[in-house]
């Protein structure tokens, strides 16, 4: 595992909503290793993500995040190429091949 890094030149700041005996317990934690409730914080998820990298299960469900995050991107990748080409070469769904500006008689 690795120590939580001192200077970080990237972050995000996230606001953590404790019970209270959680909290106070965090804070004697700190104290004691006389560090601050950032650093053990840090220290905490480091450890969480660590031990849900190492779980048997996670690559296969990750895979499968990733798998509809690029499934989700070519469809929005089609929807922005369908916006860019001519108006000629795009088909109207529900349209037959009427003019522009006119509706096809239903």
């Amino acid at each position: 595992m690795t120590e939580p890094a001192k200077s970080i030149a990237g972050h995000k700041t996230l606001a953590v909503k404790l019970p209270n005996a959680l909290h106070s317990q965090l804070e004697l934690i700190a104290k004691v290793d006389e560090s601050t409730l950032g650093s053990e914080l840090l220290w905490a998820v480091e450890f969480y993500v660590e031990a849900k990298r190492s779980a048997p299960d996670f690559a296969e469900k990750a895979q499968g995040v990733i798998a509809e995050a690029e499934a989700q991107a070519a469809a929005a990748r089609q929807a922005v190429e369908a916006l860019l080409r001519p108006a000629s070469e795009t088909p109207v769904p529900g349209e037959t091949s009427a003019k522009p500006g006119t509706r096809s008689a239903k």
